[in-house]
Order: C-alpha cells, then sequence, then structure tokens
C-alpha cells in the first residue's frame, strides 16, 4: 500500500480536473443573456484570446532559446571537480512547466469569459444566482490551477525516478534537480504573463477612467467610451489569466522548494526513505480535495446576505479540513524523529509548522481584508482626505499603504521564527506548503472578483436596469477585497517559499552562511534591495507610456467620429485593444529580463555567497513593496467605489460626479498600476530570482573537496572562548591527524600525482588508499561524497550508517569512521592550546588597540570575567593568547 502513495499525488491532481470540467460544463449551460450582451461578450473575449496568442507567440521564442541553454548545462556533469547531478532532461521538464503554466491561465480566461456574461444574465434575477455563476467560474480557474500543478509535479517525479533509476543513490537527488526544471519553466511564464496583463489592463483601465469619467463625465464601463471593451479585456489577462499563472508558478515552488530540503533529510520510513520529498505533495494533493468541499460553504439566501461572509466561510472551512487532515497524514507517513543540518525534530514539530503557516496566511488574508474592504476605517480616512482635493486623498493612500506592511510582516517574521523552532528549515518550507495548499480555494475566491467586474461592465454597456448593476457592483467590491487579500496571500507564500528555496540553494552552493560583514556580500544586499523599486518603477512607467497612448486614441474617437456620445455611431473599440496589445508585448521585456538575467551574472561572477546577499535583499525590500502597492491600490480602488452609494463626510452626503468623488478617482488611477501590475509581481519577482540560483547552485558551487577537507587551520580560531571551541577550530584539530597528505593539492593533480605526494609524505596505506579513492574511474578528482565535519560529531555507527546513505567507497567509509567522535576530542585539545582552561571570556571590543587596562573600571570594560586582570595587549597576549589581545 504505501509504495503506491507516490501515485496518489498525480490522482489527486487528476480529480481536481475532473471536477473542473464539470463545473466548467455547468456554466457553459447557464442562459447568456440577449444579443447584444453576448456581442460585448464576444469582443470580450476575442481581444482576450488575441492577446494571449500574441504574448504565446513572444513568449514561445523565449521558451526555445532558454530550453537550449538548460539542455546544454545538463551534459555538464563536473565542475572544478565536483559532481553535478542533472540532465538534459530538464530542459524537458521547463517546456512542460511553461506550457502548464500558460495553460492555467488559458482555463482561467477562458471560463472567466464565458461566466462573464452568464453572471450579468443571472444578476437580473438574484444576487445569489449572480454569486452562484460568478463563484463557480472562479472555482474551474482554482481547481485548473492546483490540478496541472499537482499532476505535473507528481507525474514528472515518478517519471523522472523511473528514468534515473539506473543511478542508483543519485536518483532521488538527480530527479529533484532536474525537476527544478518544471518550476523555473512555471516561474519564468509567470512572471511575463502577470507583468504583460498587469500592463495591458491598467494602460485600458487609466486610460478609460481618464478621458470617460473624468473628462467625458459618462459613467465608468459606458459603451461609448472605446476604451471600455479593452478595459473588461484587461481584467480578463491581467487578473485572471495573469494571476492564474502567478498562483500556479507559486504553488509549483512551494512544494518543490520543500522537496529540496526534504531530499537532505536521511530517514528510515516505510516510503523507501521519500516520506520528507513526498509530504508535501500529498498535503497540496489533498487541499485539493478540501478545497471542493470548501466551495460547498458559498452560499447566500437573499439580497441582504453578506457576501463577503459566504467567501470566508469557505475558506476557513476548507484551511481547517485541511489542517486537520494534516495531523493524521504526517503521523502515518514520517517517522518519530527527523534531522536536517544538525537541527533534530519530531513528526509532531512538523504537523505544528503546517499550522504555523496556516495561521501566517489566515491572519494576513484578515489584516489585508481590514485595510482595503469598504467600510473599514482605513479605506474611510481615505475617503474623508478626498474632500479636500486630489493631493490629500494621495497622501492617505500612500499612508494606509505603508502603515499595512507593519502587521504582515511582524506576523511573517513570528510565522518563519516559529516554523523554524519547530521544525528547522523544514518546518519553514512545510509552513509555506501548508498555507499554498488550498490555492484552489484561494483561486476561486480570488478569480471570482474579476468575472464581476466584467458582469458589471455588461450591464452598463448593456443599459440594464439599476438594480442589476447594483448586484454586480456588490459582488465586484467584494471582489476588490478578496484580490488584495489574495495578493497579500501569494507574497506571504511568496516569503516563506523564498526562505526555503534560500536555503536549498544555500546547501547545494556548498556555503555554509551568508556574511554580510565581508563587503561583496553588503554590496549584493544592497543591489538586491534595489532591484523591487527598480523592477516596479519599469513596470509603472509602462503603464504610464500605455495610458498615454490610449488617453490620445480615446479623445481622437470622440473628436473624429461625431455620433459616439448620442449612441449614433459604434467607437473603435479595436484601436484600443491594439494599443494595449502591444503596449504590453514589448513593455514586459525589460522587467523580466532583470529577474532572469541578473542572479545569473552575480553569480557566475561574484561567486554563491555574494548571490546569497542579492537573494536576502530582494527578498525583504519585494515583500514589503508588495503588501504595500497591493494594499494601497486595493483601498484606493474601494475608497472610489463607496461614492456609487454615497458617503458622508462632516455631515454632508457625497455621490458620483461630486469633487470628492472626483478627488477618488484619481487616488483609484493612481493605485491601479500598484495593486493590478507591479505588486503582485513582487511575489513572483522574489520566488524567480530564488529559482534561477537554485538552477545555476551546482555551476557556481564552493567545491567540497577544498572547503570542506582543507581544514583552513591557520583562519581557525578559538573564537567562542567562554563556551569551547569554534566548528573550524574542532575541525582543524580533526583534520590535523586526518591524513598526512593534502587533500586541497589532491584536487589539483592527477592521481598518479597525488599518489607519489603519499608517499613523500609517509601516508599509511589506509590514508593513500583513501587519497585515491577521492578520484573516479577516468582518473578526475571527483572529492568525498560524505561531509568529513558530519562524521566527526558522530558516533562511529552513526557515522558508518551516514557513509551507506550517500554512498562513499570503501576506503572512503574506513577513513570516516576511523575518524568519527574526533570534534569531540579536538574541541577539549583546542582548549588546552588556547588556555581555555584558565579563562572565562575574551577581551570586549570597547578598549582601544594597545590601550593599557588600570582600575577596576577598565578591568571590566577590557576583561570581563577574566580572572588574569591584564593591562596591557602585551600581557593580554601572553596570558590569554593572541585571539583575546586582538580585540583591544
Amino acid at each position: 500500500m504505501n509504495e503506491y502513495v507516490i501515485y496518489l499525488v498525480p490522482a489527486l491532481g487528476i480529480l481536481g480536473l475532473l471536477v473542473m470540467a464539470i463545473k466548467s460544463a455547468w456554466v457553459s449551460k447557464q442562459d447568456a443573456g440577449d444579443k447584444n450582451m453576448q456581442e460585448l461578450a464576444g469582443y470580450i473575449a476575442d481581444g482576450a484570446m488575441a492577446f494571449l496568442k500574441a504574448e504565446w507567440k513572444v513568449l514561445s521564442i523565449f521558451v526555445v532559446f532558454a530550453a537550449a541553454l538548460l539542455a546544454y548545462s545538463g551534459t555538464i556533469h563536473e565542475v572544478n571537480g565536483k559532481a553535478i547531478h542533472s540532465s538534459w532532461i530538464i530542459s524537458i521538464a521547463f517546456i512542460i512547466g511553461a506550457v502548464f503554466s500558460a495553460t492555467a491561465g488559458y482555463i482561467g480566461m477562458k471560463v472567466a469569459t464565458k461566466a462573464n456574461v452568464r453572471t450579468t444574465q443571472a444578476a437580473r434575477t438574484s444576487l445569489a444566482q449572480a454569486l452562484k455563476v460568478s463563484f463557480t467560474g472562479g472555482t474551474v480557474m482554482g481547481l485548473g490551477v492546483a490540478g496541472l500543478a499537482v499532476l505535473g509535479l507528481g507525474g514528472l517525479f515518478i517519471a523522472f525516478l523511473s528514468i534515473f533509476s539506473g543511478l542508483g543513490e543519485d536518483t532521488v537527488k538527480t530527479a529533484i534537480e532536474v525537476l527544478t526544471g518544471f518550476s523555473l519553466g512555471a516561474e519564468s511564464i509567470a512572471l511575463f504573463a502577470r507583468v504583460g496583463g498587469g500592463i495591458y489592463t491598467k494602460a485600458a483601465d487609466v486610460g478609460a477612467d481618464l478621458v470617460g469619467k473624468v473628462e467625458a463625465g459618462i459613467p465608468e464601463d459606458d459603451v461609448r467610451n472605446p476604451a471600455t471593451i479593452a478595459d473588461n479585456v484587461g481584467d480578463n489577462v491581467g487578473d485572471v489569466a495573469g494571476m492564474g499563472a502567478d498562483l500556479f508558478g507559486s504553488y509549483v515552488a512551494t512544494i518543490l522548494a520543500t522537496m529540496v530540503l526534504g531530499q537532505e533529510i536521511i530517514v528510515e520510513d516505510n516510503f523507501n526513505g521519500m516520506s520528507p520529498i513526498l509530504l508535501p505533495m500529498v498535503i497540496c494533493g489533498l487541499g485539493i480535495v478540501f478545497s471542493i468541499v470548501g466551495t460547498w460553504f458559498v452560499r447566500i439566501k437573499d439580497e441582504k446576505s453578506n457576501v463577503q461572509n459566504a467567501l470566508n466561510l469557505g475558506n476557513w472551512s476548507s484551511m481547517l479540513l485541511t489542517v486537520v487532515a494534516s495531523y493524521f497524514v504526517v503521523n502515518w507517513m514520517l517517522p518519530e524523529t527527523l534531522n536536517l543540518r544538525g537541527y533534530e525534530f519530531s513528526k509532531l514539530n512538523v504537523f505544528l509548522a503546517i499550522v504555523v503557516g496556516t495561521v501566517v496566511g489566515a491572519i494576513m488574508s484578515i489584516v489585508t481584508e481590514y485595510y482595503t474592504a469598504m467600510g473599514k476605517a482605513p479605506v474611510l480616512s481615505i475617503i474623508q482626505q478626498s474632500s479636500t482635493g486630489h493631493a490629500t486623498n494621495i497622501i492617505g493612500g500612500l499612508s494606509v499603504g505603508m502603515k499595512s506592511t507593519v502587521i504582515p510582516i511582524l506576523t511573517l517574521a513570528a510565522g518563519i521564527m516559529a516554523s523554524y523552532y519547530f521544525a528547522g528549515l523544514y518546518g519553514v518550507a512545510i509552513a509555506a506548503a501548508g498555507m499554498m495548499a488550498t490555492t484552489a480555494m484561494q483561486l476561486a475566491i480570488d478569480a471570482f472578483g474579476p468575472i464581476a467586474d466584467n458582469a458589471g461592465g455588461i450591464a452598463e454597456m448593456s443599459q440594464l436596469p439599476p438594480e442589476v448593476r447594483e448586484r454586480t457592483d456588490n459582488l465586484d467590491a467584494v471582489g476588490n477585497t478578496t484580490a488584495a487579500t489574495g495578493k497579500g496571500f501569494a507574497i506571504a507564500s511568496a516569503a516563506l517559499t523564498s526562505l526555503a528555496l534560500f536555503a536549498a540553494f544555500v546547501g547545494i552552493a556548498g556555503i555554509d552562511a551568508i556574511d554580510i560583514y565581508k563587503a561583496p556580500v553588503l554590496a549584493g544586499l544592497f543591489v538586491g534591495g534595489m532591484i523591487p523599486f527598480i523592477f516596479s518603477a519599469l513596470c509603472i512607467q509602462a503603464v504610464g507610456k500605455a495610458a498615454m497612448d490610449m488617453v490620445q486614441e480615446v479623445r481622437r474617437q470622440f473628436r473624429e467620429i461625431p455620433g459616439i456620445m448620442e449612441y449614433k455611431a459604434k467607437p473603435e473599440y479595436e484601436k484600443c485593444v491594439a494599443i494595449s496589445t502591444k503596449a504590453s508585448i514589448r513593455e514586459m521585456m525589460m522587467p523580466g529580463a532583470i529577474a532572469l538575467i541578473t542572479p545569473v551574472i552575480v553569480g557566475f561572477i561574484f561567486g554563491p555567497e555574494v548571490l546569497g546577499g542579492l537573494l536576502a535583499g530582494v527578498t525583504v525590500s519585494g515583500v514589503l513593496m508588495g503588501i504595500f502597492q497591493s494594499n494601497a491600490g486595493g483601498a484606493w480602488d474601494n475608497a472610489k467605489k463607496s461614492f456609487e452609494k454615497g458617503v458622508l463626510i462632516n455631515g454632508e452626503m457625497f455621490y458620483k460626479k461630486s469633487e470628492p468623488h472626483k478627488a477618488s478617482v484619481t487616488g483609484d488611477t493612481v493605485g491601479d498600476p500598484f495593486k493590478d501590475t507591479s505588486g503582485p509581481s513582487m511575489n513572483i519577482l522574489i520566488k524567480l530570482m530564488s529559482i534561477v540560483s537554485l538552477v545555476i547552485a551546482p555551476y557556481i558551487a564552493v567545491n567540497t573537496a577544498e572547503a570542506g577537507m582543507k581544514c583552513e587551520g591557520e583562519m581557525m580560531e578559538c573564537t567562542e572562548m567562554h563556551e569551547g571551541c569554534s566548528e573550524g577550530a574542532m575541525m582543524h584539530e580533526g583534520c590535523e591527524s586526518m591524513s598526512k597528505c593534502d587533500m586541497t593539492e589532491c584536487a589539483k593533480i592527477s592521481k598518479e600525482e597525488c599518489a607519489k605526494m603519499c608517499d613523500e609524505k609517509g601516508c599509511t596505506p589506509e590514508e593513500k588508499a583513501y587519497c585515491m579513492s577521492m578520484y573516479g574511474a577516468d582518473g578526475k578528482f571527483v572529492g568525498p561524497k560524505c561531509d568529513m565535519n558530519k562524521c566527526m560529531n558522530m558516533s562511529k555507527e552513526e557515522c558508518a550508517n551516514y557513509c551507506d546513505s550517500v554512498g562513499c567507497s570503501a576506503e572512503e567509509k574506513a577513513m570516516c569512521v576511523q575518524h568519527a567522535g574526533a570534534a569531540m576530542g579536538a574541541k577539549k585539545d583546542c582548549c588546552k592550546k588556547g588556555g581555555m582552561e584558565e579563562k572565562k571570556a575574551c577581551c570586549k571590543e570597547g578598549a582601544a588597540a594597545g590601550k593599557a587596562c588600570s582600575g577596576e573600571a577598565a578591568k571590566k570594560a577590557c576583561m570581563e570575567g577574566c580572572t588574569h586582570g591584564c593591562k596591557t595587549k602585551e600581557e593580554c597576549a601572553k596570558k590569554c593568547g593572541d585571539v583575546c589581545a586582538k580585540k583591544h
């Protein structure tokens, strides 16, 4: 039974796709309204499809080029003596990921352009029926995205395990390394789809608002506005197709990050040692099932029912069911204890990390809803500031967006610390997977908003009765909030996922830490912090440039086509659609290039540690920018919508076309590229750069043969004086007695030369055999498979098991077992050499170099806790050692 669990994952993905097909068929059967409504819906569908075809045509060139580079990289199996576990098949995985990502967006766009007009028709009967149609349309997209992701990951993992089964111990490692290509393809397409779609929708929206509502004084989505069709097309290509590709990429990256860390955990279980790898896929597969169950709770009774509460009930129920199921899955799959990079944790702690991730996601949704929902204090504050003009509205929106970062960031920080406390880096990754498990439900709630927005546009253009528009506006206002909460949810998951990808990158790149005390790393940190700003600037600038073209075109049509305002002539909608399409395709290139090329340049020129600093900067800055922009834009939008029902400002009611309303339209226009272009692209930016770094990590990795076996004797010092020796010092002491030959030199010379060196230095037969085992059959140096530092901190039995698990040769295993536990003895020897048995603490950094210490106060400032009371630097060096003296 247990060996078949791996097949459960793609099966759950297929289940999601089957339910999606059933719900899609139900939407198609609903009444599409009269001929005029269907004609308008046809314009929107044709425009959306035209954009996708143009985008795919350009992206197909990128996919072919990138796949060729990946195929070439997959043929490189060794760099600087370090084995690389990859294959040219990574290019196939990349192409499949790109195709699946584009398909996810297409599914969403296709059903949205069907559901919009059917929601309009349903709104002619009741609010409940309109919600049912629009939410079912959103559910089709949610299940399509989640189903494709789980099917793609699970199916490819099974295929790759079979393809690479002849590699023995390296089978799983190679399968997961190749699987990163799937995630890279998904995130690459997601970035271009999100940025391109965002530029399209906001160029049309801004142009339509500035000329139609502000200059011509006609309602939003008025059929006389030449840009209104492009605006409604934009809702589909940006908020639906772009968002579908976005969350598909996020979903895949989150699962993959957990799998990469899970492969490092060596366990004995009933799943061939793969339970930590399979767990995130199983949980996310079950999340699809519980998302389907959650959709059953999204119901309202009458016109006065609260739509937001109905959506929340479905959301919370799916999350709760997933958490409960996770407890039983974790207990069933995982062994009692696990260990990742020396951090030991229990399977209960893994479950608690999942709970932490779910709670973080819930808090992010609640906080985002508070800052963007109509009737809440932040939106009301913007409304009040609209009474004094356009500038104060802008100031109010900016301040709301900035303040909205505080609680989410504190929540994320607490979530990272808590999940790490429970289960180390694996806990952080599985927390993100737990958060993303109900993506199908999150996306269903998110996607229903653009469908409702389109439905309102069709109602306005078709000049349907006011009550129809009131119902669609009700859904649209809730949709603005759910869109903002969805973006907050996505950025939170991106932060946790990026940290997990970051940890995986550090492991594969062979570095122990990112030391910002080093000038190049600190420089990388600053450059990384800058990237989200230039990325956002390019996106917003693109919207501005395209909007200017749109404004000129709309003004031209109003000026040159007589009879538009009197409904006697039809505007040239296709001209505005073409402007948005060309601008979005052209302007999406530079932001995408920044995300893809920057990690490659930094990694290959400056090395993995500087690249790590870059990623840290991008992640922190990108998360803040994403939350700020998405929430500010959402708050501005709902402040404007509040005027449709009337708002009370200083005891006076104000409605549409009033001066405060005009100020709110300006704020909404400024917020449009914030919330729908640059803001939601931040989470893709930080994940894509992390995934690119992960893919190139083996090619820029520090050679473990040099880094691990070198001992770095000249740099190792007993810095933790009152607690014991540093790990580096222990390694040095152990290495000193491990072998007479210099493994760093062996890495640079041939096998024959190394053998000669061993003879000259008087190595024992065992030591010489160990050195010879570092070379492959072709005589090239391949380095050790086991980490000697780990063995030196293990018992002999633990070391032997560890060596077997990583596939050491008999000679290497013998040497490792011989030195197992050496770190404990080395620690004692190191402390003796440094005089540490006589010290309690090292000199504090406060004293000036060479300054003599005298008096009780000076003794405390300089040598707190020291029993010697050194009075000069020379005396300190003599009694306490050079390490202490250098602190003066």
